[in-house]
């Protein structure tokens, strides 16, 4: 049954955000929103537009892309007219980054609109100003409030670009007028090994015609090509327009780099680093990194992993599965130890779930957990195996310290679906019950539903992707492009999550009620 939309109240006075996101701001207080008197050619623009992401209660980071080095000034403000400034900030956008910036705006107001406004000086200081971009987020509350968010990923596969006369990437714009509070992309932000081509033959007969540009042309190998493939994106109205609202939790999957790819096991002609590594994959991630509104924290180094929290509702584990897995098939026959999170991910996140405090904690995956498949988890019936040892260990460790109100939502199948595992059900039966929601793609081929394994216990409570008839990778425009929308109500703590297609139909509803019995997790280090 469609859930009814329990944010009514935050929709209304979200009303005001529905100007364009691109439009220029050349009026209110403050210097960003000069515009400089010199010639439009020797200004500074922003390339792209602009985004926001991982955002919290008094925290959020601003990226930006310029034309030329230049020096990005953000300031914000908790009213759209600008008439008071709470916060600015700084960053240089030099060829090292391919002018991206980003910078972290902090001690924000938990709970509130902000608005952002970005503009690019002159990196020489020479008072030359280029024109300003309005953005906007909304911090996390810090007291029991209505959440509301979406997920989904897989962008720009299987060949399919941006066709204008299609209306381009349009399941950004539905999920723009869902007015989520945020985004997770679960993944393939890009599809590097995709080439894009002028055009492409429909079943129908019809012609689907690419935007193509000459290093999406082709499969990427090298730093600017990889850079090439996040800027195809942004070449697209709806994506710019849906950055510059909604603030963005990005992890990466497969795509990024190339198609099943693992740590050690590949690369191009230029092979590896003398520590191993692949260069392919360092190449990838180092566009990755500048490319997503992502915290650059030293104390990451890098890492994609990390929690976010967004108030005492939902703690939010954004998990890597692809940067610590082994480099082999996940096929049974294979001998030898196997992971897929790997030994020191895995313990972080033992311990972060043991020390959140949050009602709900939903788990933010690459892939589905039950699905079977050589890149992913599940091997097919029977007790785990390989990479599911990993699993099984997780899910009786959640259930040994009292963690309760896990939900796990991935994309990267294309096709939506919503499982629900229990171990009446399972093979292996240490856990407790909980729920695994899949969606996309976001503008990509779509793919029939695949098999499930019965060692976890997953039943199918609702899938729709491609039929027989349909064939595989049906193009965007036949309209099985998905999300999902998680509303979480700030009174009750009842998460209503539903899936959704690119017309903004409500296609699968459930209502999950919290358990709270939970204990409080306490349990000693080396038990994790």
């Amino acid at each position: 049954m469609p859930i009814a939309i329990r944010a009514a109240a935050a929709l209304d006075r979200r009303q005001l955000l529905l100007r364009s996101a691109a439009t220029v701001a050349v009026a209110g207080l403050g210097s960003i929103a000069r515009p400089s008197l010199s010639r439009a050619a020797d200004r500074p623009l922003i390339s792209g537009g602009i985004q926001s992401g991982d955002v919290s209660a008094n925290s959020a980071v601003v990226w930006a892309r310029a034309d030329r080095p230049a020096r990005m000034q953000v300031e914000c403000s908790t009213v759209e007219s600008f008439r008071s400034i709470i916060r600015t900030a700084t960053a240089d956008a030099l060829p090292g980054s391919d002018f991206t910036s980003k910078v972290l705006l902090d001690g924000l107001p938990p709970g509130q609109d902000i608005f952002y406004r970005v503009r690019f000086d002159d990196i020489s200081e020479s008072g030359i100003a280029g024109e300003t971009q309005i953005g906007h987020f909304r911090t996390a509350p810090a007291i029991r409030s209505n959440i509301s968010f979406a997920w989904s990923g897989d962008t720009a596969g299987q060949g399919w670009g941006i066709d204008v006369s299609r209306g381009g990437m349009r399941t950004y714009r539905t999920m723009l007028d869902n007015r989520p509070d945020f985004f997770i992309h679960s993944g393939d932000h890009i599809y590097a090994d995709c080439p894009v081509e002028r055009e492409l033959k429909l079943p129908d007969g019809e012609i689907w015609r690419n935007i193509v540009t000459e290093q999406k042309s082709v499969v990427a190998h090298s730093l600017e090509q990889y850079r090439a493939n996040y800027k195809y994106n942004l070449l697209d109205d709806n994506v710019r327009a849906f950055n510059a609202e909604v603030p963005m939790f990005a992890q990466w999957d497969d795509h990024e780099v190339t198609n099943d790819w693992s740590p050690a096991g590949t690369h191009d002609d230029s092979g590896y680093a003398e520590d191993g590594t692949s260069l392919m994959v360092a190449r990838a991630k180092k566009a990755f990194l500048e490319f997503m509104p992502i915290r650059a924290a030293p104390e990451r180094d890098g890492r994609i992993y990390r929690k976010i929290a967004y108030g005492p509702l939902l703690d939010v584990f954004m998990i890597d599965m692809r940067s610590y897995r082994d480099s082999s098939w996940n096929r049974g026959e294979d001998p030898g130890d196997t992971c897929i999170l790997g030994s020191a991910q895995l313990a972080w996140l033992k311990r972060e779930l043991v020390a959140s405090n949050a009602t709900w904690k939903v788990i933010a995956a690459d892939m589905p957990i039950g699905l079977i498949s050589e890149d992913a988890v599940a091997l097919g019936d029977g007790p785990p195996q390989r990479r599911e040892h990993e699993i099984a260990d997780l899910l009786s460790f959640m259930k040994r310290a009292g963690i309760r109100n896990t939900v796990w939502l991935t994309a990267d199948m294309h096709y939506t679906a919503a499982h629900h595992y229990d171990p009446n059900r399972a093979v292996y039966q240490d856990f407790e019950p909980f729920w695994e929601f899949v969606s996309g793609p976001l503008h990509a081929g779509t793919w029939a539903p695949a098999e499930l394994d019965n060692t976890f216990g997953p039943k199918a409570m609702y899938q729709k992707g491609c039929s027989a008839e349909q064939g595989e990778n049906l193009a965007p425009c036949f309209g099985l492009q998905f999300f999902g929308r998680v509303d979480i109500d700030g009174k009750t703590g009842v998460m209503t999550v539903t899936l959704k297609d690119v017309d903004n139909r409500d296609l699968w509803s459930v209502d999950i009620e919290p358990r709270m019995d939970a204990r409080p997790g306490q349990i000693m280090a080396q038990h994790i």
